[in-house]
């Protein structure tokens, strides 16, 4: 759909956005007590991006994704992003200075 992007670059973009959104989950479900201090402040900087909007929803901003992953923000990962909105694997959800990509 978008330039030369083929069907197995839009998977594996895929793969890296359910990872990140694993490792972030992974950190908000621990017991903050038994967190390090790093890991605690990963804990609430979560809680501060989730909204009303978000709310019970697995979402996913472009700092999890240079936290937990390899990837590059590039105009082609951002391609990407846009074919999976446009197949509604993903929608995005815009405040605060902030994109959150909402897994759907």
């Amino acid at each position: 759909m978008r330039g030369r992007l083929t069907l197995a670059q839009i998977n594996a973009s895929l793969q890296i956005l359910h990872a990140a959104a694993a490792s972030k989950y992974k950190i908000l479900h621990q017991n903050p007590k038994s967190m390090t201090s790093s890991i605690r402040s990963l804990y609430h900087r979560f809680r501060e991006e989730e909204t009303k909007e978000t709310k019970g929803e697995i979402f996913v901003v472009e700092a999890d994704l240079k936290e937990f992953t390899q990837v590059k923000m590039d105009r082609r990962f951002h391609a990407v992003l846009n074919v999976l909105r446009h197949c509604q694997r993903l929608r995005e959800v815009r405040g605060a200075r902030l994109v959150r990509y909402v897994l759907c």
